[in-house]
């Protein structure tokens, strides 16, 4: 029996279902809680963040290239949406959102989203790092009920101030939204590590805000809680015509661009970890990134935030056993029947105890970890990278730190293109011919990454698959960390990947590459 139309975008079974239907509840818990946290953090009202994620489970869900990878807001753009807001107002917003979304839609169809993988490690690591600082710096004003001011630098300057004045005498409010925002990420931080196995399904997040609300409720705490408008669905309207004029303005331009292009290397960079995570379809980068761009599209139509694949809820949902996209479906369907149903309760949420939640998001994203991992494997220069954006992200803005890293990394690989260019090849081993084997030669740098990943995912499956380095000359971190995932892919699927030839660093460079995933 041929699978109609409706069941090829969300095929349903009992089977599936089973496993869906409570991976979507999970999913929903986790994300009703960061999706207001997000949108406040990016200064408009939480129903928008709440917004975006309906569209990115009833609509990205079904066209998704990533079946078990969730869309929604993301904390990597609440820098760029707080200060496009603060400067040219919430309106411009939609009109911009939808140029970006054309954007990604049309880079789908030039079949691009491979290229996006090409980005260094190095680079969007240093990215995450930098808003994971922003976002901490804002958030530390948020939990005691102030305002962020408009820049990283100011905020951090500001704390002193802000400190000083939530220890004043007349200032019991403020400290009362501190206690709601340490109890936040107090009760966050320990479910996460202490919590039982047959709750280990529980979000953390989720555990948090209802420890900070219960506490200002049961203590009477006059506390800035999140306002709900009376009808929010009500009150989405469409872009007015002076606001789609002024798209052609160069500064309007350069947003769409910036929010195109750092929310589909999120998008494709979540998507490609979340494939490590399971065994199932793998991504199709392409489609993927025509998704991102519809979904896009109609949040600046209706009013919502940018959407991203979002590591965090796609995480949750794997580990909650989805098998299809139904999960990513339903978990939209369950926060529009919330916001319809029992929009009241988000009125009793304190805006310490969302911030609380992005203190601890922020931090996880300006890990140190990532530098540590980058030295261990990559040296001082690829740790130079990530510490220079992280830094000018921070200092500058968003899109300088990215450049700069770009910057950085090209002139990281001019020595080694001066060793060759990279040359592929797909055979037999020589004493073996049922053994398939990749030959490289040349340098291998971030510039054939789509080549490579193209000829390594022609290997087959099953038994073992040789990479062949002897006459490669160099390799960069990126090319290797792309084969690292590969062989995880492979191992996953029971394909041994051995590497022969060469010597010295450069071959214990692949062959730790190759070894680290099929350990686990």
């Amino acid at each position: 029996m041929r699978a109609g139309p409706m069941q090829r975008f969300l095929p349903l079974s009992r089977e599936t279902l089973a496993r869906d239907l409570p991976a979507s509840f999970v999913v929903f818990l986790v994300a009703l809680p960061l999706c207001m946290g997000i949108a406040i953090a990016s200064g408009v009202p939480p129903e928008r963040g709440l917004i975006t994620g309906i569209i990115g489970g009833l609509v990205v869900g079904l066209l998704a290239g990533s079946p078990l990878q969730v869309s929604g807001p993301a904390a990597g753009l609440a820098v760029i949406v707080f200060e496009f807001v603060r400067l040219h107002g919430l309106a411009m917003l939609g009109p911009v959102l939808v140029l970006a979304g054309l954007l990604q839609i049309a880079g789908g169809l030039l079949r691009v989203g491979g290229w996006f993988r090409a980005i260094s490690p190095a680079v969007v690591h240093g990215m995450l790092a930098g808003i994971g600082v922003l976002i901490v710096l804002a958030q530390l004003h948020v939990l005691t009920d102030a305002a962020p001011k408009a820049g990283g630098l100011d905020n951090l300057i500001a704390i002193p101030r802000a400190f000083f004045d939530v220890m004043s005498v007349d200032q019991s409010g403020s400290l009362a939204a501190v206690a709601v925002g340490l109890t936040t990420i107090a009760a966050m931080v320990g479910w996460e590590r202490f919590r039982p196995a047959r709750l280990k399904l529980l979000p953390g997040a989720l555990v948090g805000v209802l420890a900070g609300t219960g506490l200002a409720i049961l203590g009477g705490l006059a506390v800035k809680r999140v306002e709900v408008p009376d009808s929010i669905l009500g009150g989405l309207a469409l872009p007015v015509a002076g606001d789609w004029a002024r798209l052609a303005e160069p500064t309007m331009i350069v947003a769409a661009l910036t929010l195109a292009v750092i929310a589909s290397a999120e998008s494709l960079l979540s998507a490609a970890a979340v494939d490590r995570m399971h065994d199932g379809p793998r991504t199709a980068y392409n489609r993927e990134l025509g998704a991102q761009g519809a979904g896009n599209i109609l949040c600046g139509l209706v009013g919502g935030l940018p959407m991203t694949g979002v590591i965090v809820r796609s995480s949750a949902n794997v580990q909650a056993g989805a098998a299809t996209r139904a999960s990513t479906v339903l978990h939209g369907a369950w926060i529009l029947a919330f916001l319809v149903a029992l929009p009241w309760v988000l009125t009793l949420v304190p805006t310490a105890a969302l911030a609380g939640i992005l203190v601890v998001t922020g931090w996880r994203l300006a890990s140190p970890a990532h530098a540590l991992h980058l030295h261990a494997r990559y040296g001082l220069a690829t740790v130079g990278i990530w510490l220079a954006t992280m830094v000018l992200v921070v200092t500058m803005d968003l899109l300088t730190g990215v450049l700069t890293g770009l910057v950085l990394s090209l002139l990281q690989v001019v020595p080694a293109l001066r060793k060759g260019t990279l040359r592929i090849e797909n055979a037999a081993a020589p004493e073996r011919a049922d053994v398939p084997e990749v030959r490289l030669s040349g340098a291998a740098t971030f510039l054939q990454l789509p080549h490579l990943n193209a000829a390594l995912e022609r290997t087959p499956a099953g038994g073992a698959v040789r990479l062949s380095a002897n006459d490669l000359k160099d390799i960069d971190h990126t090319c290797l960390e792309m084969i690292g995932d590969w062989a995880s892919r492979k191992a996953a699927s029971g394909t041994r990947v051995e590497v022969v030839g060469g010597s010295g660093a450069l071959q214990d460079k692949l062959a730790a590459a190759v070894a680290a995933p099929q350990k686990d």
